[in-house]
């Protein structure tokens, strides 16, 4: 048996970096409503934790979850999926 555990994973988008070492990440889920079987899409905040990689505001991440690190902060950006197009 293994001893390495699969941490879940989401993908979002960084709204905010404007905190130390934290990062606001958008991540939007598209759900079938219940009754009426209409697609919607639902939006949630997340506050990341930045160590290893250093994503700016626009870019897609993909986050993982770790041990709690504040009373808000559960997750840690693992990789940026893809770089925002704003030059600044």
């Amino acid at each position: 048996m293994s001893n390495l555990r699969k941490r879940q994973s989401l993908v979002g988008k960084v709204i905010s970096t404007k905190m130390k070492d934290t990062a606001s990440v958008l991540v939007t889920r598209v759900i079938s409503h219940p009754v009426y079987k209409k697609r919607m899409k639902k939006y949630k905040k997340y506050l990341t934790h930045i160590s290893a990689v250093t994503p700016k505001e626009g870019d897609i991440v993909k986050i993982v979850s770790t041990k709690p690190i504040s009373k808000n902060k559960r997750w840690q950006v693992s990789e940026i999926l893809q770089q925002s197009k704003i030059v600044e």
